[in-house]
């Protein structure tokens, strides 16, 4: 059985339960398997030996997501050798759909709906919602975590700044 985290963040000010581990800095990035907008699978080797910037987001259909990926979608541009993803329970299909017409094409979406693979192994599930919790990770060439940020206010905006500046200083 997964681990569970009660309280560790809120969503819209009530305490949610968050499935799976905490993940911190230093530690070896989990694996997962999510898939892209054509259905194929991604896992943490499809992009071995580069910088991952991992956006996490609730649904890119909502303000604050839509904002999320659009801030890191310009941040990947200045990125070079970085993989920047955007996970959500998003189907994939709408994924697509929505990056399309807000002219997304520095991101990848994936969508983790299948299996909640990324959701359980970063500890980003919240098991009331189906969801994920709001939050960023960078993982470096040698798939050593380096910045972590669970956003406690699951509707409130990470830290953009801070992110980006981790993703360079692992290039």
């Amino acid at each position: 059985m997964a681990q569970e985290r009660h309280g560790a963040i809120t969503f819209k000010g009530g305490p949610v339960t968050l499935v799976g581990p905490e993940v911190k800095v230093g530690e070896q990035a989990p694996d997962f398997t999510v898939l892209a907008n054509d259905l194929s699978p991604v896992t943490l080797a499809s992009s071995a030996g580069q910088v991952r910037l991992i956006s996490v987001v609730p649904s890119v259909d909502t303000g604050v997501c839509d904002a999320q990926t659009r801030r890191f979608n310009e941040a990947a541009a200045k990125l070079d050798n970085a993989v920047v993803l955007t996970v959500s329970m998003d189907l994939p299909f709408a994924q697509k759909r929505w990056c399309a017409a807000a002219g997304i094409d520095q991101v990848q979406t994936v969508s983790d709906h299948r299996d909640a693979s990324f959701g359980t192994a970063y500890g980003m599930l919240i098991k009331e919602l189906r969801l994920l919790a709001r939050g960023v990770f960078v993982v470096d060439r040698n798939d050593k975590v380096t910045y972590v940020e669970y956003v406690s206010e699951a509707t409130d905006h990470p830290n953009y700044e801070a992110a980006i500046e981790a993703a360079k200083k692992a290039l």
